[in-house]
């Protein structure tokens, strides 16, 4: 039997490991921090070689606008000719005067900040000369404009060539900047893999010893599994020589050998018993589905009733007969079809009565306030989906976008149409609107457009996406809805995706608020 390697024997093998890997991290760590901080070094120094000829450029740009601004200015006397030569003026200005200090600290030679001392004193004359063109012309003086425009001309043509050949030597310095920045990161490139060349080597050959260490105890427990996996269980006990997690394995071993039948046989009935725990497990969640689909179904707030029944008391106080016949007749039916559990599904032409339903008895109650347009695919309507899907979404567009608008102003359209592999149906009003980050969170489901208290249903915009999507068995909220609108009082939309049927020719009707 081998002789066993010692490595840090009063330590489990946990804290080798964890003692090995600490060491082989801070290395490679340490290596890292210093190669990143001298590339990082290295690569600031080279973005900054080409900084002054980068501002140089849009120096000479601005120049070229400036101009350009003073001319059409002088051509057409506008108001955007003017503001668009204001801006470039100060532009320009500015530039000139951070121009100095750019050579002071690129460590321009004598000659180079020489020539920029002259760009800066001709920038500053040529802003003069643009100064008394400008004044001239609002002056109405045709004569003098036109003279101090020519100095200008004259100036602006000298200082553009002492600019362009400024850069160019600025261009020339910088070159040699860079190619001796180049070099110096050629190297560095070299020397970084070299170090970690070295480093990767002590950390294999710290991990190889450590693992050398550990295996070569267990080499015993090897040839003795080998054995067991032959079918041999006459085996002496193999004698523990350690306290660590070794020497606990090997006495386990020991007692697996005199069970291992046993144990072979409890293995088996725990498999067996795993399998039926995952298919009870299955079955469960099938049961748990069709409890949430029912649950959230059942969410319906019995304010609103009772809000409704008491407008509904009102306005038989205030008439005597058809209206509030009427009226009464739609709220049965309305709550004869929400109450109705029993339905979990239906088809899209009883979700549109539902609505019409609904903003009937809607626009009793606030006096016609809203009105109601639909346009509609008549071949879809006996499209089966969830109950309880459109009336959530016209009420959330009332509550939320219309109720607060101007009397007779609001107003509901409802669509439906096929595109591609599904059905799209919209809920858009005029409303109050939405912004990006609004829409945003309501696509994430952190907030609805839903407004709670008693002129609610209770029915939310996540309720019905939650139905849609096990309904339509979809894993993201995007498969059955998104919600967009332009902008804070531009109206809010709602588009709710089914899957279509049939790919069958339809065609569309248009029904007006008239029709209901």
């Amino acid at each position: 039997m081998k002789r066993r390697t010692k490595f840090l024997p009063s330590l489990s093998i946990y804290a080798k490991f964890a003692l090995t890997l600490l060491l082989s991290f801070s290395l490679i760590f340490l290596a890292d921090l210093a190669l990143f901080y001298s590339i990082n070094q290295t690569l600031t120094a080279i973005d900054d070689v080409y900084d002054s000829n980068r501002r140089l450029n849009v120096m000479s740009d601005t120049l070229s606008n400036l101009e350009q601004n003073l001319t059409d200015y002088l051509n057409t006397n506008s108001q955007e000719a003017k503001d668009s030569y204001a801006a470039n003026y100060n532009s320009f200005s500015d530039e000139i005067d951070a121009l100095p200090s750019l050579f002071e600290t690129t460590g321009a030679d004598l000659k180079t900040k020489s020539l920029a001392a002259d760009v800066t004193a001709m920038s500053r004359s040529y802003l003069g000369a643009c100064d008394l063109t400008y004044a001239a012309k609002e002056e109405r003086n045709i004569q003098l404009y036109r003279q101090y425009y020519d100095e200008s001309e004259t100036i602006l043509s000298y200082l553009q060539s002492s600019l362009y050949a400024l850069n160019n030597r600025q261009l020339q310095s910088n070159s040699s900047n860079y190619a001796l920045f180049s070099t110096t990161f050629h190297s560095l490139e070299v020397t970084s893999f070299l170090i970690l060349a070295l480093v990767g080597a002590a950390v294999v050959s710290l991990l190889l010893f450590l693992t050398h260490s550990i295996t070569e105890p267990l080499q015993e427990l090897s040839e003795a599994a080998d054995e067991v996996s032959r079918g041999s269980f006459n085996l002496d006990p193999i004698p523990i020589r350690s306290a660590d997690e070794v020497g606990v394995v090997t006495n386990a071993f020991n007692e697996m050998v005199i069970s291992i039948r046993g144990y072979i046989q409890k293995l088996r009935e725990s498999m067996e018993h795993e399998q039926k725990m995952k298919e009870e497990t299955l079955l469960m969640d099938t049961h748990l589905k069709e409890a949430q689909l029912k649950y959230l179904q059942a969410q319906i707030n019995p304010h609103f009733l009772f809000n409704t029944l008491n407008a509904a008391v009102q306005l038989a106080m205030m008439e005597k007969a058809p209206r509030t016949y009427k009226y009464l007749q739609n709220v049965a039916q309305f709550f004869r079809t929400k109450t109705n559990r029993e339905n979990q599904v239906t088809t899209l032409r009883d979700e549109i009565a539902l609505v019409d339903t609904y903003l009937y008895i809607i626009n009793v109650r606030y006096a016609g306030a809203f009105s109601y347009e639909k346009f509609l695919d008549e071949d879809l309507n006996s499209v089966e989906m969830p109950s309880m899907i459109l009336q959530p979404i016209v009420e959330n567009a009332i509550n939320h976008g219309l109720r607060d608008m101007e009397g007779g102003s609001g107003k509901i359209t409802l669509s439906t149409y096929e595109t591609g592999k599904s059905i799209t149906i919209s809920v858009r009003d005029n409303g109050k609107g939405m912004t990006l980050e609004e829409l945003e969170k309501v696509r994430q489901g952190k907030v609805s457009p839903h407004q709670k208290g008693d002129e609610t249903n209770g029915v939310g915009l996540a309720n019905v996406v939650e139905r849609l999507k096990l309904f339509y068995h979809c894993d993201s909220s995007d498969d059955v809805f998104d919600i967009t609108s332009a902008g804070p009082g531009k109206g809010t939309e709602v588009l709710l995706y089914i899957p279509a049927d049939t790919e069958e020719e339809k065609g569309t009707v248009h029904v007006s608020d008239t029709d209901r």
